[in-house]
Formats: C-alpha cells, structure tokens, sequence
C-alpha cells in the first residue's frame, strides 16, 4: 500500500530522504507542450532552500535540480516528468542520540510503532527535507495554471502578528521571513534569534492568496476544492491546523457577518465580502483563494527534555545537528507549491468533466 502519491489527473509522487543520497518527484498528468527546463524550477527551491540566514537551518544543500524525464527539446511531451535533487550536505552523525531515544513532538515513535524501524538520520521520509520535492513539482503545476497568480506569506512568528493596516506585498522578498510588514519582520529577528540561541523553537502561521482561480474548480461532495486544500496543506511537515476564508473566526459570527453579499458585476457578481475564502459548496466562485496554515514549533531542539528509548526505558535528549527555529518560515514556498498542485489538479479535472 504506498501513500506517498498526490492528486488524480494531474498526480505527484515524492521519493527520497532527508540523508540518502537524493530526493525528487514524479509528476505525471502534465499536458504536453509546455515550455519546462530546470530554470524554471529552480527560483522557487532557492526560496525553500536552507542555509540563506541565520533565521534558517545552516545545513548547505544547493537544491540543484534536474529533470530526468517527460521533456523534449524544451517542452513537456504529456509523459512523467522525474525531478532529482541531491543531498550533498548530510551529517548523519548528529543522530547518533536520535537513534537512541525518541524526539518527543517528532514522528520518531510513530514510524518505530508503524514500521517496527526507522531511518533515524535526520528523520527520514519525515524530515522537512521531503517538502523540497514538493516545491519542484509544485513549479510544474505552474505551468497549467498561467492564469492564477499565488502569494504566500508569514502572518505571525511565536504568537507576533503582522499590522494588516502595513501589508506590502512587495516587502514579502525584501526580509529573510517572507514578511509583508517591516516593522514586524524587524520584531522577529530579535524573536527567532531569541528561540535559536536558547536551543528552543517558535510556531509560525502562514497565509496564502490564489488569485485568478475561475468559478466552477472544485466538484460536490468528495472532491471540494476547500478539503482538496486542507488536505494538501495538512500533509506538510509540523503543519497542525488549515482555515479556508475567515476560518475558525466564521464561528463568531452572524449569518449576516458572515454572507458574502453580491451586487450585479461586469461578467460576473461583484462580492463585497470574501469570508468563504472563494470557495462555497467546495467549488470556486471566483474570487480570490485563501487559506491560513499554522506550524508547530520545530521538535528538534536543544534543550533537553524527558522521553523513553526504543527499549521503553525513560531517557532525555537534546537533540543536536541543523534545525531551523522557525520551520514556518521556510514553510511559505512549500504551502505556494500544495496550491499549485491543487488546483492545476482542479482545472484539469473540471475541464474533463464539463469541456
């Protein structure tokens, strides 16, 4: 039974760990003829990339990029595309104590009770590492997509929220945070810096915004584009929580708080609100997507603390090597890249069921 494939007309699969000798993705269900070649993937793994600040883990993978099959003279040719990116980088030797006792928040105990074993460097399929191939093939669901234009960005580090009133889309690529606010992205230098050197870490929540998506993505009932999201989103390393719209914030509300009114538009309505996130009865309505997602503080740190061995005996650990502070941070072009594969899977899918 495998479980490590994604989507259905347009469908991804990642291989690969985090200290063997590379990872990747096989995309298959790209329609043919697109322009593809390395160049185009490779901006958004520099952006995931590790090691570009102090704020990130300083482990140095140059995330090379490249592609293997399903391109031809520069366009794809509709067959599986095979992304391969190395590991150049690994220091198998800093979980030496990994493999002798469990990281507690860290899904070392649930692969040992699983699989009856693990790969204990650097947590194997379950490190953060995998998201790279992720990130490759979410480059290729691009491509499908021309028309949708998606941006993503750290909302709060640790409990500090960004100033709505100071949003600047174009500060999210000036700051090593992808922070649309200065002012807070200047707050979380001293905060990231603080968790880091007290050998602790810090949750993030990331928001992101699908813009161009055309009404009618997303089918009833198992198939809605909303759970197609959550699902995605929730499949990526320390995420722990998904809202689509106003989200939990929606419980709080009256039924006329919460409508999204519609005056007559040109081609369209003209909403004056968007608390549904663009999506209502899991299928798109034209405005534009959006969705909130929290991770957890990263599980390996310095500070010590209690657990048990695989022998069942108690123990503590410290967990040493190359970890970020913050995994959110480098968590934005990994939640950019699960959009893209939703909804290019979307597209596809709805223009195979209504032409």
């Amino acid at each position: 039974m495998s479980h490590n494939s994604f989507g259905h007309l347009f469908r991804f699969t990642t291989w690969g760990e985090s200290h063997g000798p590379a990872l990747g993705a096989v995309v298959d269900g790209c329609p043919p003829g697109l322009r593809l070649s390395e160049a185009d993937i490779q901006p958004f793994l520099d952006a995931r990339r590790p090691g570009t600040s102090r704020f990130t883990t300083q482990r140095r993978e140059p995330d090379a990029v490249r592609i293997l099959s399903g391109v031809f003279e520069g366009r794809t040719t509709g067959t599986p595309i095979s992304l391969m990116i190395e590991n150049v980088d690994q220091r198998s030797k800093d979980y030496s104590d990994v493999a002798k006792a469990y990281r507690p928040g860290h899904a070392d105990y649930a692969y040992d009770a699983k699989y009856g074993f693990r790969d204990y460097r650097g947590g194997g399929r379950s490190s953060a590492r995998e998201t790279a191939a992720r990130v490759a093939a979410g480059a290729v669901a691009r491509l499908v997509i021309p028309e949708v234009t998606i941006t993503a960005w750290v909302e709060s580090i640790g409990g500090d929220a960004i100033d709505p009133a100071a949003f600047d889309v174009a500060e999210i690529g000036r700051n090593p945070f992808f922070c649309p606010d200065a002012a807070a992205a200047l707050r979380w230098e001293a905060l990231v810096d603080g968790a880091r050197k007290a050998g602790s870490s810090l949750g993030a929540v990331v928001a992101c915004r699908a813009e161009g998506v055309s009404a009618g993505w997303g089918a009833p009932l198992y198939a809605k584009l909303d759970a197609e999201l959550a699902s995605a989103a929730m499949s990526i390393n320390a995420v722990k929580g998904v809202e689509i719209g106003a989200g939990f914030s929606a419980a709080a509300l009256s039924g006329e708080a919460n409508a999204d009114p519609m005056r007559p538009g040109e081609g369209g309505p003209a909403f004056l609100a968007n608390h549904a996130g663009g999506i209502a009865g899991g299928i798109s309505t034209g405005q534009p997507v959006t969705l909130r997602v929290a991770f957890k503080p990263t599980s390996s740190i310095l500070t010590p603390v209690e657990t048990i061995g695989p022998d069942g005996q108690a123990a503590t650990i410290a967990t040493k090597g190359r970890h970020d502070p913050c995994v959110g941070i480098r968590g934005v072009p990994v939640v950019e890249a699960m959009v893209a594969l939703v909804l290019a899977d979307q597209k596809l899918r709805h223009r195979g069921q209504v032409g």
